[in-house]
């Protein structure tokens, strides 16, 4: 970090501090409070649009396929719950000028291509241009103006196209869709110094390219907020989402496990007041350590980071919007002999299926480096497929996929290990960082680890919120 950049950051931490400080005695009320809620993301509004003819001529699609499709949104709408379709205007009659002062009040566009030739992408670019993520999708004998849209990708448009017969492609895209609204409406703590590339450090500079809030905070904030929760509820806390339900307790006392829980809810409570979606810290190796805490919260769907790792953070959010899945930051190292990376921390997620998901069997245990906290073995599901990502700069994915293929309790490692296989360990290691990562030892090294084979549709994604995607260790 530079000495500007730190400065920044340290002022806006104080003015953070002298705010959040001012308000205990809301905190205290609060608190007393049953049961405070969790912030609530507005649904994400996609406008849509029917383009070309209805009928029965050819290369025209029929008259009835736009019911077709409105019942489709219809019940995709429901089925998701977190998007809202407007809009519906058929181009022509509807004029593309007016139809585009209409996309000002929607988050993302559709557009549905049924007929028509060369003439198309001129007129639908004036849609385009309005610069909303957009998805097209233009199913076989919908003309020939295909051959035109994707000049929208080579001129750098937030495009997606879909070619396609497969209507079930339309439930992926609406999924991602949603991202960047979701990305605008999220506000991350950011605890003591933010770490990672350059382009994180600059709070402004996140807003202005993926819309998130940072909120700087001081650590002494947190701690005097942690003192204030009830020891008793965070006895109950404990009780119920760790010491009833692991596996084995090794190392750590009953009265540090409750401590840990104890920061959770301080966390919990600080998330709420400040209508955060996501929190890293660069003190969550203190006492008490945050790796329960982050465990809970990536459970639930929301987003804890450890190290100030603003990249991951950043990363984790997406992946969590787009795929519902909580990521699992790791250090990982190579292994030739098996094709594969080791992967491991002191910090995981239970369901990393996502929240609706079954909690994975796991040990608490200390931190493996400071042979102290509290921390957890997390048992991975041998077979899983996995992507491994980490959006760096704010402009570039770095992703890889992989499988599962063994976990381990090595002693020289942090106590979450698995082992994956992926396509080329040898060039990974070679290429690590794909020479977009110019920072410190962290910030190179972190990777997060997603279940199920996301890279197809983070490209996808790609193109939509313009950050450029490169697989570590692929084909050239």
């Amino acid at each position: 970090m530079t000495d500007s950049t730190r400065r920044d950051f340290l002022k806006a931490t104080a003015a953070g501090g002298a705010i959040l400080a001012a308000n205990w005695a809301a905190r205290s009320a609060l608190a007393a409070e049953a049961g405070p809620s969790w912030p609530k993301l507005a649904p994400a509004k996609i406008y849509k649009v029917y383009a070309g003819r209805t009928g029965d001529a050819y290369l025209t699609r029929p008259t009835a396929e736009i019911e077709k499709f409105e019942k489709y949104f219809a019940d995709l709408q429901k089925k998701l719950g977190d998007v809202e379709f407007i809009g519906g205007d058929l181009v022509p009659p509807a004029e593309t000028a007016r139809v585009a002062e209409k996309l000002k009040n929607a988050d993302a566009l559709m557009i549905v291509h049924l007929s028509g030739h060369g003439g198309d992408a001129p007129v639908l670019s004036k849609l385009v241009d309005v610069g909303l993520p957009t998805a097209l999708f233009s199913q076989p004998f919908s003309g020939h103006g295909w051959m035109y849209f994707p000049q929208w990708r080579k001129d750098g448009r937030r495009v997606v196209l879909l070619p396609t017969s497969d209507w079930s492609e339309l439930d992926q895209v609406v999924g991602l869709l949603r991202v960047p609204a979701y990305m605008r409406q999220s506000r991350m703590l950011v605890i003591g110094n933010p770490k990672g590339t350059a382009a994180v450090l600059n709070a402004e500079l996140v807003k202005q390219k993926l819309g998130v809030t940072c909120i700087p905070t001081a650590n002494e904030c947190l701690l005097e907020l942690y003192l204030s929760i009830d020891p008793k509820a965070a006895e109950a806390e404990a009780e119920d989402y760790w010491l009833s339900q692991a596996r084995k307790i090794v190392e750590p006392k009953r009265d540090e496990i409750i401590a840990s829980a104890r920061l959770y809810l301080a966390v919990k409570q600080l998330m709420i007041e400040e209508k955060a979606q996501a929190i890293t810290s660069s003190h969550c190796m203190g006492d008490p350590r945050g790796c329960l805490t982050f465990s809970k919260l990536n459970d639930q769907g929301f987003v804890g980071a450890c190290e100030g790792d603003v990249d991951s953070t950043l990363t984790m959010l997406i992946f969590a919007y787009a795929f519902h899945v909580p990521g699992f930051i790791t250090d990982p190292v190579v292994d030739t002999a098996q094709n594969a990376l080791i992967h491991f921390h002191c910090t995981s997620a239970t369901k990393m299926d996502g929240p609706s998901g079954k909690r994975l069997p796991f040990t608490i245990r200390n931190q493996t480096d400071t042979k102290g906290g509290v921390a957890l073995q997390v048992e991975n599901r041998v077979g899983q497929s996995i992507t491994c990502a980490k959006l760096v700069n704010l402009d570039t994915m770095l992703i890889s996929p992989g499988k599962i293929i063994g976990t381990g309790t090595d002693p020289l490692a942090c106590r979450t290990q698995f082992t994956t296989r992926v396509p080329d360990a040898n060039r990974m290691f070679l290429e690590w960082g794909a020479g977009v990562i110019k920072a410190d030892v962290m910030t190179l090294l972190h990777r997060v680890v997603f279940y199920g084979d996301h890279v197809q549709p983070i490209r996808r994604l790609g193109d939509l919120m313009g950050f450029n995607v490169i697989e570590e260790g692929g084909a050239a």
